[in-house]
C-alpha cells in the first residue's frame, strides 16, 4: 500500500508574505529549507476493501515548522500520488478554514533550499544553490528551539488579516526580506543573512508585538546574531543565529532540536 513521508521546514525571512490577500495583491517572497524531520502517511484497504489512511509527524503541530503542509502534503500523495500534491494539500487546508499561505507545502513538495515566489494563485520556485560550506554553517550555527508554546496559526492570521490597510506598509517590508535572504543566501553573504532575518523580525513585531514576545530574552544574548519566530511565531519553535552555537545553547531555556538540510522533499513508496 503507499506510503509518503515530507519534510517539514525552516523559513528564514518572507513568511506572511505568500498569503491572501497580500500575495494576490502584490505578490510574495519567501525562502525556507526543508529539513529532516517528517510527516508520514500511509493509505490500506482491507480485505473488505474497505480504505483507511493514517499519519504522524515527527513534530507536534502548533510548532511553527509547517507541520500540518507537511502532513497534508504526504497525505494527499498517498491518496492521489505526487502530482500536484503540494496545490491538493493547500487546498484541502484552505477548505478548513486555513488563512495561510502556500510555503509549508511547497517545501515538503520539493525539499532543500527555496526561494518561493508567490503571484497570484501561482508559485513560482527557485532553488537556492549556495556553496556547500554555506549549508554546513547555517546546519551548525542556526539553533531550533521549542519554547514548548503551541499556537493555532490560522488564528494568529485572521487576526493580522483583519488590519490589512494597517499592517500593508510591514507586509512590504517582510516581502523585502524574503528578497534580500534569496540573495544572501546564494552569495553565502551570512551579515546579510543575519540582517534579513533581523529586518523579518522588526518587520513581525510591527504586524503585532505578541508575535515577538515569547523571544525577548534573545535580544540580552550578545552571541545572537539574529533570531525570528518560526512560522506565524508568537511561541512554537525559534530559529536563532548564534556565533557560539553550544554556549547559547547551554544559556536559552528551551529544547534544542538538532536538525540537516533535507534534499529529497516528498518520498512515496509502494509498501
Amino acid at each position: 500500500m503507499p506510503s509518503a513521508k515530507a519534510p517539514v521546514r525552516i523559513d528564514l525571512a518572507g513568511g506572511w508574505s505568500d498569503a491572501p490577500p497580500f500575495c494576490e495583491q502584490v505578490g510574495g517572497d519567501v525562502v525556507n529549507i526543508a529539513i529532516n524531520h517528517y510527516s508520514h502517511a500511509n493509505l490500506e484497504i482491507d480485505s473488505e476493501g474497505k480504505l483507511s489512511v493514517s499519519y504522524t509527524c515527527d513534530v507536534p503541530v502548533g510548532s511553527g515548522l509547517g507541520t500540518t503542509g507537511a502532513i497534508n502534503v504526504a497525505l494527499m500523495a498517498a491518496i492521489k500520488g505526487q502530482d500536484n500534491c503540494e496545490e491538493l494539500a493547500y487546498q484541502f487546508e484552505k477548505l478548513l478554514g486555513n488563512h495561510g499561505g502556500r510555503q509549508d507545502q511547497w517545501a515538503a513538495r520539493y525539499g532543500g533550499i527555496q526561494h518561493l515566489k508567490f503571484i497570484g494563485n501561482e508559485v513560482e520556485r527557485v532553488h537556492l544553490v549556495p556553496p556547500p560550506s554555506f549549508n554546513r554553517w547555517i546546519e551548525k550555527h542556526l539553533i531550533l528551539a521549542d519554547t514548548g508554546i503551541r499556537h493555532t496559526s490560522g488564528d494568529l492570521h485572521s487576526n493580522v488579516w483583519a488590519r490589512y490597510e494597517e499592517v500593508l506598509p510591514h507586509l512590504m517590508e517582510i516581502r523585502q526580506s524574503g528578497r534580500d535572504m534569496a540573495t544572501a543566501v546564494q552569495r553565502d553573504d551570512r551579515f546579510n543573512v543575519c540582517a534579513a532575518m533581523n529586518a523579518y523580525t522588526e518587520a513581525v513585531g510591527k504586524l503585532d508585538p505578541s508575535l515577538n514576545a515569547p523571544y525577548q530574552i534573545l535580544n540580552d544574548m550578545p552571541d545572537v546574531l539574529a533570531w525570528k519566530g518560526m512560522g506565524a511565531a508568537a511561541g512554537g519553535f525559534v530559529g536563532i543565529i548564534s556565533r557560539k552555537p553550544e554556549e547559547t545553547k547551554a544559556e536559552i531555556p528551551w529544547k534544542v532540536l538538532d536538525w540537516e538540510i533535507d534534499t529529497d522533499g516528498l518520498v512515496l513508496s509502494d509498501d
